[in-house]
């Protein structure tokens, strides 16, 4: 776009007439409202400030007076139009208001919605959320001062009384956009009943759509206002948040059960808050009055019922009441701790060995869920209890509960793994996760994610000559490079089975050292075998499964160098060899960053060995020096310097002047622009030294 103040005008003026325009076809007036919009917004800070002074300064008062007043005037139109409309008035407000230069706006806002049509007051209320959600920090300041105004459109159009269910889902999605504008009037206790009563009957509408809204307004509340809630929930929240989670209407449903999960996270944060205030000795502590606690007894019922909304089609990453009610049961152990064990204990009990696979399913799931929040001593008896029952049931006919047994799996190796008996649960419980590695992909993840806390959490003494992990080593290492070998596998599956093998490598002990060292030689043969794949790449999905092939091989090498430290030094050669090949071919992906970590590994352990490397590494090195428009790869240049100086001392002088060229130009770069222009400065200490 031209940057001609005139030219510039007469777009803005051209555009706003064409989205004004009655006549004209729906699809032309939502562009010409979305090259508006386009026109005042960025994600570049820099460039964002640059078009709010080119409005400021630039553009005729006329103009700017045209497309306001074209834009209000498209909030009475259709709602595509009218949609586009709200969030062009957005953008300039967000430029206006925090200058005082469009100081009639909300109240006209506010008008719009008490005496307009249906549709304006739908799009009026659109506009006031538009604005209200924006991350621009003068314009939140300055909303502050409008919150009287924002108050009572928003309450005015979620009124029961108001007759249509869109203009009352409009002022609910403006109210929870508002919720921190409007402090001073929930200091306000006549004001703060009024918003909370309006809310509430808004929960109890015909209109799921707004009863979702209403309990998504009450979250945001409870996350803002928990200090002034203990009225409310005992008089209502209550009530309408547990039969809103028993809604047939799932959207409903989530939302309600995501108000728990709001007052769960608050008390969490003011436990952690009170706590660091009393051992700084301070006496002003946060209104804490246990919400969740007092709760339990009817919300984790219906929390443990709600597990059992699970079909055989619901998606991995799908967010359904189940996976709702599943995070909300995780945070209120974290919150409540062992008082919540009981009630969990009985409803394993009831539903493990049920026919219902979902039953089943359910009881699983609640049992992992509970691992983070109630004391080791409380939780260790159950899981040693739960072990072989849970990795029998990694057998289940379902494969559903056999991923959920797995996932429990996970979360036991995590925050339980002192329960865990290497004699006697270990080979169980690592046959069963290797078995459900290879015999379904659906499972594998969480399988994956069970080994990889298992190496972290058994990885014994530092410098140990063994761990509970050494005698399975073997067989994990060879069950790994299987399951990474299949070329028809999934390459999720094979990512994080990569990812895997890097952790047994990374936490093995000293006995494992000829195994990793072995190991290197086939990772190299892979990383080899990928090269040739570059010319084969013929779709984006191509490169990024290849740059995702080779990034996890190339960190599972890293993995093995960092281990293996000095030792590394038989393999070296075939080490760098590969390095440079990889370096030479790979281009503009993620690849190199790891490469470099690799070599900045090899330099650490060879010392002076490492110069025979310098002449082929080092204009790779150079041009990442010189690459600014590389910030990360540019910075882990800096920080090999580092390591290369270093490791060779006095042998580095031939490549110190080039060096030091590269690293002061880096240091004359906007630290906002280079990231790690701080490691240049260290370089530089080390270059000198």
């Amino acid at each position: 776009m031209t940057t001609d103040p005139f030219t510039q005008s007469e777009y803005l003026s051209i555009l706003s007439r064409e989205l004004a325009n009655e006549q004209a076809a729906g699809p032309v007036r939502q562009a010409a409202g979305l090259a508006l919009k386009n026109s005042f917004t960025y994600r570049d800070i820099t460039r964002l400030r640059e078009v709010q002074a080119r409005w400021l300064r630039g553009v005729e008062p006329p103009i700017k007076k045209q497309v306001k007043e074209l834009a209000l005037q498209t909030l009475k139109s259709t709602p595509q139009a009218g949609n586009s409309a709200a969030q062009l008035i957005a953008a300039i407000a967000a430029i206006e208001l925090p200058r005082n230069e469009w100081p009639d706006l909300l109240p006209l806002l506010v008008q719009n919605v008490g005496a307009g049509t249906d549709k304006l007051k739908q799009s009026s209320l659109t506009t006031i959320g538009f604005i209200c959600e924006s991350d621009d920090v003068e314009l939140r300041e300055s909303l502050v001062g409008y919150s009287n105004a924002i108050l009572t459109a928003v309450v005015q159009g979620a009124r029961k009384e108001e007759v249509n269910q869109d203009v009352r889902l409009s002022a609910l999605s403006a109210l929870s956009d508002a919720t921190e504008f409007i402090r001073s009037n929930f200091e306000n206790e006549g004001e703060r009943n009024y918003i909370m009563q309006v809310v509430c009957e808004a929960t109890q509408s015909e209109d799921t759509r707004v009863q979702a809204a209403a309990f998504g307004c009450l979250n945001r509340i409870m996350g803002i206002y928990y200090d002034k809630m203990r009225f409310y929930m005992e008089k209502a929240l209550f009530g309408l948040t547990i039969t809103g989670m028993k809604n047939d209407e799932e959207d409903v449903a989530k939302l309600a059960i995501e108000f728990w999960c709001t007052v769960c996270e608050e008390e969490i944060s003011i436990e952690d808050d009170n706590s660091q205030a009393q051992q700084e000795g301070s006496t002003e502590l946060r209104p804490y009055f246990q919400f969740a606690r007092v709760a339990a007894r009817e919300v984790v019922p219906v929390l443990l019922q709600l597990l059992t909304k699970v079909s055989e089609e619901d998606a991995d990453d799908e967010y359904n009441v189940a996976r709702a009610a599943y995070q909300c049961l995780q945070l209120y152990a974290q919150t409540i701790g062992g008082d919540l064990v009981p009630a969990v204990l009985e409803f394993v009990e009831a539903n493990l060995r049920s026919e219902d696979w979902k039953n089943r399913d359910a009881a699983v799931s609640s049992f992992g869920a509970i691992m983070d929040g109630p004391d080791i001593k409380v939780l260790e008896p159950l899981v040693k209890q739960a072990l072989p029952v849970l990795i029998g049931m990694m057998q289940d006919p379902v494969v559903q509960v056999q991923d959920s047994a797995a996932f429990a799996l996970s979360r036991i190796c995590d925050y339980c793994s002192e329960c865990i008996d290497p004699s006697t649960h270990l080979p169980p419980l690592m046959s069963a996760l290797f078995t459900g590695l290879v015999s379904n992909p659906k499972i594998a993840s969480s399988c994956c994610l069970a080994l990889l806390n298992l190496t972290e959490r058994f990885v014994g003494e530092d410098g140990a000559a063994s761990n509970p992990l050494t005698p399975h080593f073997q067989d994990s290492v060879t069950s790994l490079l299987a399951v990474t070998e299949k070329e028809a596998g999934e390459s999720q599956l094979r990512t994080a089975a990569y990812e895997v093998l890097g952790g047994f490598v990374t936490n093995s002990a000293n006995e494992s050292l000829p195994i990793v060292a072995e190991l290197s030689n086939v990772i190299i043969q892979r990383l080899e075998s990928t090269i040739p794949m570059q010319k084969q790449v013929v779709s984006i999905d191509d490169k990024i499964t290849l740059e995702e092939l080779q990034t996890s091989l190339a960190s599972v090498l890293l993995a093995i160098v960092q281990r293996l430290e000095q030792n590394i030094a038989p393999q070296a050669d075939h080490v760098m060899q590969i390095s440079l090949e990889i370096l030479n071919v790979s281009g503009n992906t993620s690849v190199p960053e790891v490469i470099f970590q690799i070599v900045s590994g090899l330099a650490n352990a060879l010392a002076g060995d490492f110069l025979k490397y310098m002449d082929s590494f080092a204009p790779y090195l150079y041009n990442a020096l010189g690459n600014q428009d590389a910030p990360e790869m540019c910075s882990l240049a800096i920080g090999l310097v580092s390591d290369v100086v270093r490791a060779l001392e006095d042998k580095a002088q031939p490549y110190c002047d080039t060096f030091m060229n590269y690293l002061l130009n880096n240091l004359s770069v906007s630290p906002v622009e280079l990231r790690g222009w701080n490691h240049a400065d260290l370089s530089g200490g080390s270059l000198t030294s």
